[in-house]
């Protein structure tokens, strides 16, 4: 579980633009990731400015890296994101339930019954 010293370092590694776009291009392109080249092309940035801001999210834990030959992939650390989004909503509902439907229903909505994630 997230502590509040983790979720204050992850929510400031993503208050960056280009940080809030690498994670979001990694969630979507799922498991297996990106490699750096890509990722850059995809997020608009170089690859020295990709290596910065991969480093801090890398250190906050929110994406990880493997090589595979010559190249670097990124991809996102699913459990620690989903600990983030956990440590949003814990104490949410506060006995009243409507105030953390808007939030599981958005979250249903972007897995299908299969369980196979869609991303939007």
């Amino acid at each position: 579980m997230i502590d509040e010293r983790q979720a204050v370092a992850a929510f400031a590694a993503l208050g960056q633009e280009h940080r809030l776009r690498i994670v979001r291009a990694l969630v979507t392109a799922g498991p297996d990731g990106l490699a750096a080249g890509a990722l850059a092309g995809e997020v608009g940035v170089s690859g020295t400015n990709l290596s910065f801001h991969v480093k801090e999210l890398s250190r906050t834990g929110l994406i990880q890296s493997r090589r595979e030959g010559r190249s670097i992939i990124y991809s996102a650390a699913y459990t620690p994101l989903s600990g983030l989004i956990e440590f949003l909503m814990r104490d949410c509902c506060q006995g009243r339930p409507e105030v953390c439907t808007p939030a599981v229903e958005a979250l249903a909505a972007c897995c299908s019954p299969t369980g196979i994630t869609t991303h939007v």
